[in-house]
């Protein structure tokens, strides 16, 4: 069983299957390379299109689905999120590769997104678990993830060599099916208090 694409909306964002027809608007949306200062493919953004050849290569294996994020509010492309390492006979998926331009940041467009994808996956393909990683070092996202309602982990020493050859240190949260109301609830009241009028 592979991962089917599907567009996923709401009335902040629409995220999209990845096309080649993206990649310039992501390209553009990416295009700070502090964005990419804690990847393992487009370290700094020394090479784009590493990056998107790396996520169309692990689509077609079907255990991967990225998604190009629209902002309404902006009317443009603002990044991607992707599934990651499917395991349907575990029922378990990762929630990663995602990036946004610094210009969305602290708005409605991460919890949108988060919301969408944890609902497809424990309401649309019935899933257990939901995984989220982050490089130790990168506290922005690790406050954010703990901040939507993932449970913290612990670290991975040494999990990965990154591309300029350091040792990363991987921090693991999760959502499981039993997390998803309460998650589900808090993001709702986020979303809700964003787009409420001044």
């Amino acid at each position: 069983m592979t991962l089917t694409p599907i567009v996923l909306e709401n009335q902040h964002v629409r995220l999209e299957p990845l096309a080649e027809a993206h990649r310039e608007a992501l390209r553009e949306a990416g295009s700070d390379p502090d964005l990419w200062r804690f990847a393992n493919v487009n370290l700094d953004n020394s090479n784009f299109d590493a990056w998107v050849d790396n996520r169309f290569s692990e689509i077609a294996k079907g255990t991967d689905l990225t998604w190009a994020i629209f902002d309404k509010a902006s009317a443009s492309y603002c990044g991607s999120t992707s599934f990651l390492a499917y395991v349907p006979a575990h029922k378990r998926v990762e929630i990663g590769w995602t990036w946004y331009a610094k210009r969305v940041w602290a708005g409605a467009v991460n919890p949108s997104c988060k919301r969408m994808l944890l609902a497809h996956g424990f309401e649309g393909l019935g899933l257990n678990r939901i995984e989220l990683k982050a490089d130790a070092r990168n506290t922005r996202s690790c406050k954010a993830m703990e901040r939507f309602g993932a449970t913290f982990e612990g670290v991975h020493r040494s999990h990965m060599v990154r591309p300029d050859g350091r040792l990363r240190d991987t921090a693991w949260f999760s959502v499981i099916r039993e997390d998803w109301p309460v998650v589900r609830d808090g993001l709702d009241a986020r979303i809700a208090a964003i787009s409420a009028p001044a």
